[in-house]
């Protein structure tokens, strides 16, 4: 699973570790991953291995299958979890504040899913799971750029689930609104009126914990999720309703 290092990644990886599952993490932050690493091998007896890179780069997302079939054979479960926007007023963003946006949110899905899917394809298993928005659906505030990369995730997600669906790999993306991550406290920091912009638009009055994205996430990696595909579900407090 990609974005593994910490927060919702790492959430998403303890869950899937109490589960029973063999772990590739992947993430840019190596210091961080060996502690994710470490923890999850201390808590759960997990078996973990790891791969550090930009996985944006299409080389890099190939080079991570080839760590997980060298260590695991054939996955059958992908989270892509690598992410994080720059939220900005769209005309405050550059070409490289847009570009890397981009390039963290969908480039790192698109490279990761065409490495891992033939493998499913040919097992006729496999769950995909991608970490969206709910800003895509509500429109936030600033998130116009992010939404952009997130919305194309959201695309994928269903176009795939289309053209594989008698195949056995299902394809969902959970998506979250705001989550009670560093980053969001780092948020909060920086501008304590725009972060309360961001939690005022949820009826429940709070952010989600990365439990609680990890719990929908961990539902969708199961066997029992076999008619679940071509999904968002939204885990936002109500934030946006059908």
């Amino acid at each position: 699973m990609t974005g593994a290092a910490q927060g919702i990644g790492f959430a998403i990886a303890e869950r899937l570790a109490s589960l029973g599952a063999r772990l590739v993490l992947a993430d840019l932050a190596a210091d961080k991953l060996e502690t994710a690493k470490v923890r999850l091998k201390d808590d759960y007896n997990a078996e973990v291995a790891m791969h550090t890179g930009d996985l944006a780069q299409e080389a890099v997302a190939n080079a991570l299958y080839v760590t997980a079939v060298n260590q695991f054979g054939a996955a059958q479960i992908l989270v892509n979890c690598a992410g994080g926007g720059v939220i900005l007023p769209f005309l405050k963003h550059t070409p490289e504040t847009l570009r890397a946006t981009l390039d963290r949110n969908l480039w790192t899905v698109l490279w990761c899913t065409r490495a891992f899917l033939p493998d499913m394809l040919a097992a006729r298993y496999g769950r995909i799971i991608n970490i969206g928005a709910d800003s895509v659906r509500t429109g936030l505030v600033d998130h116009a750029g992010y939404n952009a990369a997130k919305g194309g995730v959201h695309a994928l997600t269903t176009g795939l689930a289309r053209e594989f669906a008698r195949d056995g790999v299902t394809f969902n993306t959970v998506a979250p609104c705001a989550v009670a991550t560093p980053q969001l406290e780092h948020f909060i920091q920086l501008d304590p009126k725009l972060a309360e912009r961001f939690i005022d638009v949820i009826p429940i009055g709070r952010a989600a914990s990365v439990g609680e994205v990890a719990s929908m996430v961990a539902y969708l990696a199961q066997p029992e999720a076999a008619f679940v595909t071509g999904q968002t579900i939204s885990v936002n407090g109500g934030s946006a309703m059908p």
